[in-house]
Parts: C-alpha cells; structure tokens; sequence
C-alpha cells in the first residue's frame, strides 16, 4: 500500500536505474533523538563501500582516526580500512566481538557518530563519509544487466524516521536531496521530483 493512497507501479526506470517507487512517496526524517545512531553500531557486517572511496578514505584516514574510539583504531590496525563481507562485498571494519563501525564515535552522552563526518564538518579533509551511509535508507545495487537498482531498505531501528517524516511531510527522496544530487547528478534529482508528482496526481 502506498502513502499517496493511490495505485501505481512499485517500480519506474530514469535512465539505467529502476527505482522503488517508496523513495518518491514514503516519508523519512532521520530522528537522531531518539535513535542516537544507533546504525552505527548495529548490524551483521560495516557500511558498504565502494572501490572509488578507497583512497579517499587512505588519504584522510590520519585526519579523524584521531576522533575514533581506541577499539576501532586497533581495529583499523588488524584489519586494514576495509574487509570483505559474507557476500563478498566491500565494507567498513567492525570492531572485534561487536556490531559497532570501526570509524564511529562516541560522546559524553554515548550517542553514536561518525568519524569522518566530524572532521569533514569541521572543514577538515575532502571525504564526507561512505555514499551508502550518506544515502541511507536508500540501498543502490549494481544489477547484471548492466542497470542500477534503488530500493529502499526499511530497518526497525529507523521506525522513529519515518513517523518523523510523516508528521512532517518531508520524503524519502526529499530527506535524501544532498547525497541525491552528488552521487547522481541535479538533473537526476530533478527527474525524480517530477516523477514524483506525477504519482502524486
């Protein structure tokens, strides 16, 4: 069932992407109150990474390794500044023995954050933080037919994100305009803000 409370197709295609229609008609506000970021430190295995992050995350590795906990350095140590996954995929370091990123951070208050972002807020080094992170909840898989697929991935620990984002008004794709525009272009965006309306009508 959809949010606009009208029926359309779950899927639509802008050039190689097929796009879950969710991402034009959900609603989703990151909630950090009230989930402390807490997807920082929950799940079976990091942040996926994509091969071209790998050398910016070389290069300002020295920047805000400082900002990490002393687990995740050691970490980083062991394992390098990735690891593969159970699927074979690239991905950020977990701490040994937890759930927890190597590149979080924790404050007085135990709130979970990340790293890089810290440093890359404070105007230091030219790597914001992973593209799947900075995209989040939208998942993008590479498909064998040479398309790209956009879905989005609805996790429990998020629930407070989408009540937020339907109390007020504010959509996935919306919520997500930044990371949008970066990784695929303003006139991408801009073909889903169209798209959007005409679900909307």
């Amino acid at each position: 069932m959809n949010d606009m409370g009208k029926g359309y197709c779950s899927v639509i295609r802008l050039g190689d992407c097929l796009i879950d229609a969710d991402i034009l008609t959900g609603y989703f506000c990151c909630d950090y109150a009230k989930c402390k970021g807490c997807c920082c430190v929950i799940g079976d295995s990091g942040a996926p990474l994509l091969e071209c992050e790998l050398p910016a995350l070389e290069k300002n590795y020295g920047i805000f390794s400082p900002e990490m906990s002393e687990e995740g350095r050691k970490a980083v140590a062991e394992k390098g500044l990735y690891e593969i996954d159970m699927d074979g995929d690239l991905v950020t370091p977990l701490v040994p023995g937890s759930e927890e990123c190597a590149y979080c951070r924790r404050d007085e208050q135990g709130n979970c954050l990340c790293a890089i972002e810290k440093k890359w807020n404070e105007g230091c080094g030219d790597f914001v933080k992973p593209i799947s992170c900075r995209l989040y909840p939208i998942r993008v898989a590479e498909m064998s037919n040479g398309l790209r697929a956009l879905k989005l991935h609805r996790w429990d620990i998020c629930r407070d994100a989408y009540v937020k984002g339907r109390r007020e008004g504010i959509r996935v794709y919306q919520f997500l305009k930044g990371p949008i525009t970066h990784f695929f272009g303003e006139e991408f965006y801009e073909a889903l803000e169209a798209a959007a309306k005409k679900l909307a009508q």
